[in-house]
């Protein structure tokens, strides 16, 4: 899902990087150049943190996990209804082709 290379956070040490930014007073980029993240990284988390907590606009958190799982849902339901149309559509030509069997047979049994 992330950008490939890309190093992964876990939700506790971004929330840990937050507070240490909201308690501190001091600058983002002084407290990611101390836990060793890029400054726009540290930005990007308070942004969000923001956002979650109603002081900006934009998707929460939640609202972003509730996205991804209806995007996967829907991804599935799509495979799940295509499959469907071709297994109908080969049943369908496979009655047609029984029903042209059998009334040739008939048209053969009746001459």
């Amino acid at each position: 899902m992330g950008i490939k290379g890309a190093r992964q956070y876990t939700p506790e040490f971004r929330a840990d990087a937050v507070k240490l930014v909201s308690s501190t007073g001091r600058p983002a980029s002084q407290v990611a150049l101390e836990i060793g993240v890029h400054a726009t990284t540290l930005g990007g988390w308070l942004r969000q943190a923001k956002i979650d907590a109603g002081e900006l606009e934009g998707t929460t958190t939640d609202d972003k996990r509730r996205i991804s799982e209806l995007e996967k849902e829907n991804r599935v339901l799509r495979m799940e209804r295509d499959f469907l149309k071709k297994a109908t559509a080969f049943c369908v030509s496979r009655m047609n082709e029984r029903n042209r069997c059998s009334e040739s047979n008939r048209s053969n049994n009746a001459a």
